[in-house]
């Protein structure tokens, strides 16, 4: 780079996984860096801008940030809803081929390349892209990855070879509630079934395990290493995270991160990145419940359940007393659609007086809520911490990828929930609805409390989270400076 590029503006290149977690997440981060005057290029599938365009007001929003701009390449799809859990690796490999080589001719040559008018001059990427170490070293800009899953999570990727190591992976035989002795910090109290779901094969050459191999290959060789989480909640794990050799930022939680720039920096109220249209109705029905008698349900932007388990659940939470908001997400269950006159009579009587069913909710805006007394979650990163940070306590009901070990974390080490995960009987769905919204309430929601007041804290100004994003932006600028 010449001198005049060299010491522009730093211009920070963010390219997520296409899925609403991940889009959701680095959409807070990039405008957070907006916020500290980083020029900023978000890349994003066409299918996803699109699904934001009609589902969101995102556009009109960063309009308002002159230093950002999206760009969008194709991600080799058919043009369809957003994908089930179950089409991940689909969607992994078409981006290798098709998405790739358009990604590297853009900061090669292309419209950011180094000879461009605003060359990129960091690049801030999904953990799962491992092939944008090499592009990154080919146009000698610094690269930081961002892992929008929870670090408890990625730590059991990392510990893939010790485990094989050790003889206990892949598994032998089929107790998946033989305990594990090869996770470091985590020996006493991790079970096969609190691994990520993909743990469960066979094989180790099985196509989903070799990319998370390549993952745990590459992350060390990034220049720093981003998580959705703060100090106080995940200190073990980011202590873990810091052994691998690049800097780690922990900034969350995201969400609340943002909310508390904005109200000290600008105009903006927080707003909505959903895929979804979201149906807000139901904050009109929460104002009419009494504090903390509703149980929040919802299996997050990817996860499917068959008709049985949905009957499971919903007769559980009828049979729970209690009253629920449930989101049924279109195409949550697998291989059909439930017509309204396959509803068992009892089912609607009940649903129709005490709860309230959406095809999709303004989830933070729900979590938030005082009428909110409990969250039934798949234990996606995104909504676990939404939950923590508002006081909400949990069950988890995991579907993949890391939401296995955070619903093992929310029960067994940070104490704010019940693990219901491989179960989905009515019995068991009652009786843990009970436990949180009323029986164990006393246990559950004093630990639920502290642990959002630290949320909050590390937020505010002079807190872990609010340190280390300062420094982040700083070291951006500085890797600016070096390149």
């Amino acid at each position: 780079m010449d001198n005049q590029k060299q010491f522009s503006t730093p211009h920070a290149l963010v390219f997520p996984l296409p899925l609403q977690g991940p889009v959701n997440c680095m959409l807070k981060l990039a405008e957070l860096f907006c916020l500290g005057d980083l020029h900023v290029t978000f890349v994003n599938t066409d299918h996803i801008q699109d699904r934001l365009r009609s589902c969101s007001d995102v556009e009109s929003r960063f309009e308002r940030y002159p230093n950002f701009r999206f760009h969008t390449i194709p991600d080799g799809l058919p043009e369809d809803s957003p994908p089930t859990g179950d089409q991940i690796l689909k969607l992994l490999q078409s981006m290798e081929v098709v998405s790739q080589p358009i990604f590297r001719e853009m900061v090669t040559s292309g419209p950011l390349g180094p000879n461009s008018e605003k060359p990129a001059t960091c690049i801030v990427a999904d953990g799962i892209f491992s092939f944008v170490v090499d592009i990154a070293k080919e146009i000698g800009v610094p690269l930081i990855y961002f892992d929008t899953i929870s670090p408890c999570g990625l730590w059991t990727y990392l510990c893939i070879p010790k485990l094989i190591e050790a003889q206990e992976f892949p598994f032998k035989g089929d107790d998946l509630d033989a305990p594990l002795s090869s996770l470091q910090e985590m020996e006493c109290m991790m079970r096969r079934r609190d691994l990520p779901s993909f743990f469960r094969v066979r094989e180790i050459d099985d196509p989903l395990m070799r990319v998370v191999l390549e993952e745990d290959r590459h992350l060390p060789l990034a220049e720093g290493l981003i998580f959705n989480t703060f100090e106080e909640l995940d200190r073990g794990t980011v202590s873990l995270m810091r052994t691998l050799g690049p800097k780690v930022y922990a900034i969350g939680p995201l969400h609340t991160h943002l909310k508390s720039r904005l109200a000290t920096t600008a105009s903006l109220p927080a707003s909505s990145h959903s895929l979804w249209e979201e149906d807000k109705s139901c904050i009109a029905w929460l104002d009419d419940q009494p504090v903390k008698s509703v149980i929040y349900v919802s299996i997050g932007s990817l996860a499917t359940m068959t008709k049985d388990q949905l009957m499971e659940i919903w007769y559980g939470l009828v049979n729970s007393g209690v009253r629920f908001l449930w989101v049924q997400r279109p195409g949550s269950i697998a291989g059909s659609v439930v017509e309204k006159d396959e509803i068992p009579e009892e089912l609607a009587k009940a649903t129709e007086k005490r709860g309230y069913i959406v095809g999709w909710a303004p989830q933070e805006e729900v979590l938030g809520h005082p009428g909110i007394g409990g969250f039934l979650t798949h234990c996606g990163w995104n909504s676990t911490l939404e939950s923590v940070a508002e006081g909400v306590p949990m069950i988890g009901w995991p579907y993949f990828v890391d939401q296995q070990v955070n619903s093992r974390y929310l029960s067994e080490v940070w104490k704010l929930g019940l693990d219901m995960k491989d179960t989905c009987d009515r019995v068991i769905v009652e009786q843990m609805v009970k436990d949180v919204m009323e029986l164990r309430r006393e246990e559950f929601l004093p630990r639920a409390n502290e642990m959002a007041k630290l949320a909050k804290s590390s937020v505010s100004e002079g807190g872990s989270s609010y340190k280390a994003l300062d420094n982040l932006i700083e070291d951006i600028r500085s890797m600016n400076l070096k390149a």
